[in-house]
């Protein structure tokens, strides 16, 4: 059974990162390799937290799976598991990346960059697939991926998908076909990970907004 850790914001998406955790026990969709809540001391140092989970949680697995919510791209830690399943590190290895656009989100696309996904996951869709070419379409088309993701799926070669809640949120078939062809393509992914790490929490969209307020 692959192996898999799951990256999400905690406060936000707890609801999902249960469902999907029933999904890994009773269907065997994976096998959780994940942190969970209470796991790590929050009061310890940035950095000693981030090698925590690189050494004793990600060095493990084979699939990081990003569950993205509406201030997933925001998330320091989110960023640095994501950074980290992209490198050969001293510990952990590289790994694939499968991304789950939860419901809420505004996205109502999806990137099936799987070999056989579009046949498997989208074999009700009547056609009609295109590919985008500019980092704007992206963004206008997934506005709360993290732009670490979005530089990878612009990449050639790097082989990851995005798929919406609906296709696995009942279907853990979908899911563990995703989650095995996501590892396979992650061992061949030469990743994008120039963009620096995320040194801190910040939603530049939040602090607008506090500047009206009274």
């Amino acid at each position: 059974m692959t192996k898999a850790f799951v990256s999400y914001h905690h406060k936000n998406d707890q609801y999902y990162r249960e469902h999907l955790a029933q999904l890994a026990m009773w269907d065997g969709a994976f096998e959780d390799k994940s942190v969970l809540v209470g796991d790590i001391d929050e009061r310890l140092p940035p950095q000693t937290i981030r090698r925590i989970i690189r050494d004793n949680y990600l060095r493990d697995t084979e699939v990081t799976i990003l569950l993205c919510g509406t201030e997933t791209r925001f998330r320091k830690h989110v960023d640095w598991e994501l950074k980290s399943s992209m490198i050969d590190g001293s510990v952990n290895r590289r790994s694939g990346i499968l991304v789950i656009d939860l419901p809420t989100t505004a996205s109502t696309s999806w990137h099936a960059g799987l070999p056989g996904e579009k046949e498997t996951i989208y074999s009700d869709f009547g056609g009609g697939w295109f590919s985008l070419e500019h980092k704007h379409q992206y963004r206008e088309r997934y506005p709360d991926l993290p732009e670490r993701i979005i530089d990878n799926l612009m990449k050639p070669g790097v082989q990851m998908s995005v798929v919406p809640w609906a296709k696995i949120e009942n279907q853990p078939q979908n899911l563990k076909f995703l989650v095995d062809a996501t590892a396979r393509a992650g061992v061949n992914n030469e990743y994008d990970t120039t963009l620096p790490m995320r040194m801190k929490n910040h939603n530049p969209l939040n602090a607008l907004a506090g500047l009206g307020a009274c």
